[in-house]
């Protein structure tokens, strides 16, 4: 499969939600998603449950080490769920060769942005973990979550909303994710995601995977050079011709794979 390939199949099953009312749509993007992701090894232990009143799937590797990574989805706030981003958690399990939970957070708009990072908050709590991480939408919320609890654990952060979101500061449209989406979404929560704390990380141990052609880099990069300059360890895996959401096709993306490669390489060296 090449990028144009996924793009436009990705873009049309988009395009088809378009006219369908949310708890299809989000039905729809559940199973847009997982048609892209790859086999779960059958040695994989896979468990469903409910934390403090939040859905959690857990995925417990083969003889997997000690500690447990909480991973938040994507989605636009509005969308995803543990099913849309399955192919991911598992991955991630996988490759980090830990357990990974991944949470139903509550959505917008029937629940505000401060109750989703209280669903996060609560799962945090219950499992100790010795890392967060989350992809887009799910890395603001896991950012989010580190810095009000004051959370020192490693981050990786996979294509969050990072920096200013700005006409000004943003990168141009790109296929999947235009400029207007951006603010968009930014809209229904900036003015509670700016309470959480300053614009400075909890954790010291930062590891971000970007892509080549989304309006979210530039702010993203230069977000991460001023949190260089205040000395937090900030690792950086650019995925080159790769767009936001080519995460649910990395097994079949070459460049998407590589750059998801190092990204799990370099956060399990923070978590050994």
């Amino acid at each position: 499969m090449t990028i144009d390939d996924f793009a436009e199949r990705f873009q049309a099953g988009l395009d088809a939600m378009a006219t369908m009312p949310l708890d299809q749509a989000r039905r729809h993007y559940d199973g847009l998603c997982a048609s892209f992701a790859g086999p779960v090894p059958e040695t994989m232990r896979i468990t469903n449950e409910v934390i403090d009143g939040v859905s959690v799937r857990r995925y417990r590797p083969h003889l997997g080490a000690e500690g447990v990574v909480l991973y938040a989805h994507g989605g636009g706030f509005t969308i995803g769920s543990v099913e849309s981003h399955h192919g991911v958690a598992a991955g991630l399990a996988q490759a980090l060769g830990r357990e990974v939970a991944s949470l139903n957070y509550r959505l917008m708009p029937e629940a505000c942005y401060l109750e989703l990072l209280d669903d996060v908050e609560v799962v945090r709590r219950r499992l100790a973990p010795i890392a967060l991480v989350g992809d887009s939408a799910g890395a603001r919320l896991v950012l989010d979550a580190a810095r009000r609890a004051a959370d020192d654990s490693p981050l990786g952060l996979v294509y969050p909303l990072l920096g200013t979101m700005t006409e000004a500061s943003l990168g141009p449209d790109a296929p999947l994710l235009r400029r207007q989406d951006v603010l968009a979404a930014w809209a229904m929560i900036a003015e509670q995601a700016r309470r959480t704390g300053d614009d400075l990380p909890a954790s010291r141990a930062i590891e971000c995977l970007a892509v080549e052609h989304d309006p979210l880099t530039p702010p993203l990069l230069a977000t991460l050079d001023e949190w260089r300059r205040c000395h937090h360890k900030v690792g950086v895996h650019l995925a080159d011709s790769m767009l936001h959401g080519a995460l649910h096709a990395r097994s079949s993306l070459p460049a998407m794979e590589a750059a998801w490669r190092s990204f799990c390489r370099a956060l399990g060296a923070h978590l050994d």
